[in-house]
């Protein structure tokens, strides 16, 4: 019994070495909880690294996407230049073949009607007496329609040299240049009563010699259409509210449904037996004015007059919009 005692220890001795267990255990269980919440912690760091990893390989594919839709991009716009570039190139090829072509027919046609134009007027002087009034009459004719076919050629080149015309670029008074053309071209007409008022414009940054040109289509335009006007009046302005210089007169004006045709190569709203010219005045001013940034546009009334307003934004404070109709 002793020995078994010595084995086994005193019941208080239990008692200790059983608190220490459970003690050893609880640590044990407290450890294992510990563990088990870290394992779930990684667990769950593993799973957020997957969806970081599968959102780094889904934006690395949106990546790769768009720079493939960029180099696809970037081919398109190469191509595109190389069309362009081609195409342009054919466009000069072809406007100098129209220019070498324009200037042979222009010194081809020139010859012969400077022809048609002395020897008709030679006919008329040195052999009137033997001609009768219907004889006359289509001397002249010829001698007149000779002259204007000059004069249409003439236009025709110029209209076709405006696009590579160089620009002398210059501030310029377009109220000074209005009152000059106009001083120049009312000298020509006999027995008319035409005034001309200019209002306070903006300087200008343009090429004077195109610009003149265009006033002075302009101001023969209006003489010409206010010519049934006992008492003709033309107008040269600015309009601040839309950015545009305007040539205003009280002739016979025009329907607006025409508007947009007025300044088409040929074109004529009135029979050239009533109103002389070659339908290429306002092309040609439409030209120049393309190609100093601006627009141009007509306002009219049948029998009432018309303003044409055009804008200069490459050198001065306008270049509005026109109004709308």
């Amino acid at each position: 019994m002793s020995g078994l005692a010595r084995r086994d220890g005193t019941p208080s001795e239990l008692h200790e070495r059983l608190s220490a267990l459970e003690k050893e255990n609880a640590l044990a269980r407290l450890e294992l909880e510990r563990l088990n919440a870290e394992r779930e912690g990684m667990r769950d760091l593993h799973r957020a690294t997957l969806n970081l990893l599968e959102d780094v390989d889904e934006e690395r594919s949106k990546y790769y996407n768009a720079q493939r839709a960029l180099l696809n991009l970037l081919e398109d716009a190469d191509e595109e230049r190389s069309r362009v570039e081609h195409t342009k190139a054919r466009l000069e090829l072809v406007n100098n073949e129209l220019e070498t072509f324009s200037s042979s027919v222009s010194h081809d046609l020139q010859a012969p009607l400077r022809a048609i134009k002395g020897l008709s007027q030679a006919v008329l002087e040195d052999q009137q007496d033997r001609l009768d009034e219907v004889g006359r009459r289509y001397l002249v004719l010829m001698r007149d329609s000779a002259i204007k076919m000059e004069i249409l050629i003439e236009d025709v080149l110029e209209f076709s040299r405006l696009n590579r015309q160089s620009m002398m670029r210059s501030h310029i008074d377009l109220s000074s240049i209005a009152r000059s053309t106009f001083a120049e071209l009312y000298a020509l007409e006999q027995g008319r009563n035409i005034a001309l008022v200019t209002n306070g414009t903006p300087l200008v940054t343009g090429d004077e010699a195109m610009l003149r040109r265009v006033m002075s289509n302009l101001l023969s335009n209006s003489i010409k259409f206010t010519r049934d006007r006992e008492d003709a009046l033309i107008e040269f302005g600015f309009e601040p509210e839309s950015g545009s210089y305007y040539v205003r007169d009280n002739g016979v004006g025009f329907d607006m449904q025409y508007a947009d045709r007025l300044f088409d190569v040929f074109h004529r709203l009135h029979p050239g037996s009533e109103y002389k010219g070659t339908g290429m005045g306002l092309a040609l001013v439409k030209r120049i004015i393309g190609r100093h940034g601006g627009r141009i546009w007509a306002v009219g009334d049948a029998g009432k007059g018309a303003s044409f307003h055009f804008t200069l934004p490459d050198g001065n404070m306008g270049g509005g919009d026109p109004p709308r109709t």
